[in-house]
């Protein structure tokens, strides 16, 4: 009796961890099927490509046109809605990476092959860069911004509003406090200064909530998502 008793409290805290650990698809920058591509770029990149393996290159080319043909119908999450266009403009020239690989691996072009493999791990690593953020920290306060913006505006909820502008204010702590990888170190100066801006922004939208006033809270929450917007534009 006592065991079945501990199993059963064992599998309702599991439940209970399950559920408070699930990740919103809609708020989580991810696209299964560009992140199921690594699989095939890797050997491509890494081995492959290399090795100056052409029948290697050439053999990879039906999972090449399987992937490529799975990221074209891919969905991108709610978070992601502002950066469809650059994501449509990549699926473009994706495909047609795919068609120059495909035509070189026909004629096993050693050449050609490389080429359009060369071509084909860079383009996919600017869709990964398309995707994530770079750095987690700004992923991390785009998660809380997302929600605010797109779901708690609409119909107003001031408790939630208020909620996520205090998460928001935390968040900033990091992200105000991260460094720049080395590769996108020219564009510090830059950075630094969008980010001050958007910092100042979420204290003024965490003050107006004070107020009450629907309407100026969501001008202060419009400008936190336009500073927000300043800050990813550095990157791209």
């Amino acid at each position: 009796m006592k065991k079945t008793l501990a199993l059963a409290s064992l599998a309702l805290l599991l439940a209970g961890t399950a559920r408070s650990t699930t990740v919103d698809p809609e708020t989580e920058a991810r696209v299964p099927a560009l992140s199921s591509f690594h699989e095939v770029v890797y050997p491509l990149w890494h081995d492959a490509w290399p090795k100056k393996d052409v029948d290697a290159l050439v053999a990879l080319g039906p999972k090449i046109d399987a992937g490529v043909a799975a990221i074209a119908k891919a969905e991108l999450p709610g978070i992601l809605r502002d950066k469809k266009p650059t994501w449509d403009a990549a699926v473009v020239r994706l495909k047609a990476i795919a068609v120059e690989y495909g035509t070189a691996a026909g004629k096993k072009d050693g050449p050609a092959l490389l080429a359009a493999a060369e071509s084909l791990h860079a383009h996919y690593e600017k869709m990964v860069r398309i995707v994530r953020p770079a750095l987690k920290e700004l992923d991390a306060f785009h998660g809380t911004l997302y929600v605010l913006y797109h779901k708690q505006l609409d119909p107003f909820a001031l408790d939630a509003v208020s909620k996520s502008l205090a998460t928001l204010k935390e968040k900033m702590g990091p992200l105000s406090a991260a460094a720049l990888p080395d590769r996108l170190k020219a564009k510090q100066g830059a950075f630094d200064s969008a980010r001050v801006q958007l910092a100042a922004a979420v204290d003024a939208a965490v003050a107006s909530v004070g107020g009450k006033d629907e309407k100026a809270i969501r001008a202060a929450v419009e400008v936190v998502h336009t500073r927000y917007q300043d800050v990813e534009k550095v990157f791209n």
